[in-house]
Formats: C-alpha cells, structure tokens, sequence
C-alpha cells in the first residue's frame, strides 16, 4: 500500500551469502581479476559481473549553481537517485545492490560538493546539509530526468539528512523516500556509539583502516568474513581531502535537525537500519519512521551501518519490495 507497513522487520542469518566482490566499486584500485573461490554456489552475481558492468560506465558532469557536479546513470525503468553519505564517492555503494535495482530502474549515482570529482565551489569555507538538497534539486533539473516527474530517492547516512531535506524542500520532486542509516539530526538524536577519539580521527580524515572497518561492520562479522575483507576492502577507498571532510563534518554538525518536520513528509518512505550500527544507532531510524505518517521500518539483524555490503542481496529486495508497491 501506499502507506507502508510500520515496524517490518527482516531477521537476517550471520552467515549469509555474500559476494567475494561486494567492495569492487568501493575501490577504483581493486583488481578486475579477483576471484570468488570463497563465495556460495547459490550466489546469483559472479565476481566478475558487476566489476564489469560498473567499469564501463561514463563518467559525466554537468554545471550546477557553481559546481561541476560528476555522475553516473545506467539501468532501465523508473529514476532512482541515490545520494551518498559522509566521505563517500559514487563508487563506494554495493555494485551488487546497484546491479540488481538496475533491472528495474534508471540508477543516477554522484559525487556531492567537494567529495570524488566533483568541484567544491566557490564558498569552499563552509558546506550544509541544505546546500548539498539544493545541488541534488539542481543536478536533477540540469539532467531532466524523465521529463521532471517525481523520482525515487535515496540518501545514505549523512546523505539520508539531504534526503529528508529534499524531501521537505522539494516534495513535487520526490515519489518514495529511502533513508538509509540515517538520524534526523538536531538534539534529538541518538549520537554515535565511538569514542571520542575515533570520532575525531573520522572527522580529521586520519582514521585507520581497522578503525573505519569497525565503525561499518560489527566486530564479530570483521571476525568472521576476514578473508573476504582482506581480499575487496582495499584502504582508502576514495578521493575526498581531508579539509572537505572536515566541511561536510561541520555540515552535518551545523544541521538542526528535521526531527520535528518529519510528519509533513507525506511520500511513501521506508526507514532502514541495522541492529548494530554503532555510527546511526537503530533508535534514530525508530525515531524517524515514527514521526513520518505510514512510514516503512526495517531493521535487519546483525547489520552495521555497512549492511549494504554485508547483506546486498537482502538489502535489494527489502528496497524492490518497498518500491514495488509505493
């Protein structure tokens, strides 16, 4: 129904199929001749399907306000627009899960201000959240996607504060809402479960591998997928300066929040999170999807705020389900 089902939640098994490339998009480095000697038989993605498929697509930019915002568009079907979280480029989402969405729809991926290629602007002292909705709003109208009809939306982590402020700014142009990971900012919500020091290493861009590992994936799933992490997740992982990290950290900080604006979000939305996320603990997207009328909740167990790449097969088919019926 066009209202969702609140409260859904998925129970997913610790040891459930991956990919031995779920990270090939992550990493611009890592090799087309990976293998996938440690991957299921009933995997439906071979390793090299989506390094292949991702590999070929263009690269293109186009002039928005004062940026030159870089992007991606592959697939056939109805727009989805994904926006991505704090520090990622567009190559840093599951290829699996894009692989798999791509078969029923038109998937625009791309690098927000100062983050991968695309150009910081002229202001390149302070960044916002309201900023970042606003350049999604414009990249979409300089592309004229399906004729400016309302699209579905996306947004990751601190993507998912732009997609609410899309959503809230700009509600002609959104037919679902997808937060994924996310929080509704402000006051109210429930802050990261790290210590203060590893907070201050993500911000500053100094963070170790293991320390940005850890802050992804529970610690008995790092324990237990080693080989495959050894193997695809391939340090670092993308190009953002640190000074344009700490800007979009500042973004995020300098948000007050959409907490008490959700119930005007009148879209089908669907609120997803992971049982043990530690970066946007799950009682932030309870909190959301409580306030959003007739909103969607998923929370899958034993997901981290990584669980696209734990779970990409999963994570797909809540996300088909949810659209299919929206």
């Amino acid at each position: 129904t066009k209202n969702g089902v609140a409260g859904l939640k998925v129970n997913i098994d610790a040891a459930s199929t991956i990919n031995n490339n779920v990270l090939a998009i992550a990493s611009p480095s890592l090799s087309s001749s990976s293998t996938n000697s440690s991957a299921s038989s009933s995997s439906t993605t071979t390793a090299s399907e989506p390094f292949s498929f991702f590999d070929n697509l263009e690269t293109k930019k186009v002039r928005v306000y004062d940026i030159d915002i870089a992007y991606k568009i592959f697939g056939k079907g109805k727009p989805l627009i994904l926006i991505p979280g704090f520090s990622m480029t567009m190559d840093m989402w599951d290829p699996n899960m894009l692989n798999g969405l791509s078969s029923n729809h038109t998937i625009i991926i791309f690098d927000n201000r100062g983050v991968g290629e695309t150009t910081a602007g002229n202001n390149i002292k302070k960044f916002s959240i309201q900023q970042f909705a606003n350049d999604t709003a414009g990249l979409l109208a300089a592309l004229k996607i399906d004729n400016n009809k309302p699209l579905d939306i996306l947004g990751a982590s601190l993507g998912g504060f732009i997609a609410q402020e899309f959503a809230l700014s700009y509600p002609e142009k959104v037919d679902t809402l997808i937060l994924y990971a996310s929080t509704c900012g402000g006051n109210k919500a429930i802050l990261p479960q790290i210590s203060h020091e590893a907070m201050r290493s993500m911000v500053s861009g100094n963070a170790s591998k293991d320390l940005f590992l850890s802050t992804l994936f529970p610690k008995e799933w790092i324990k237990e997928n080693i080989e495959y992490i050894e193997k695809n997740f391939l340090f670092p992982m993308g190009k953002v300066s640190t000074e344009n990290i700490q800007r979009q950290s500042e973004a995020a900080t300098n948000w007050n929040g959409s907490c008490d604006r959700l119930s005007s979000i009148t879209k089908p939305t669907l609120v997803i999170t992971g049982t043990e996320d530690i970066i946007s603990p799950p009682e932030n997207s309870l909190m959301i999807a409580g306030r959003i009328p007739g909103a969607w909740l998923v929370q899958m167990e034993g997901g981290g705020h990584g669980l696209m790449f734990q779970y990409p097969e999963k994570f797909t088919r809540v996300l088909e389900t949810f659209l299919s019926v929206s």
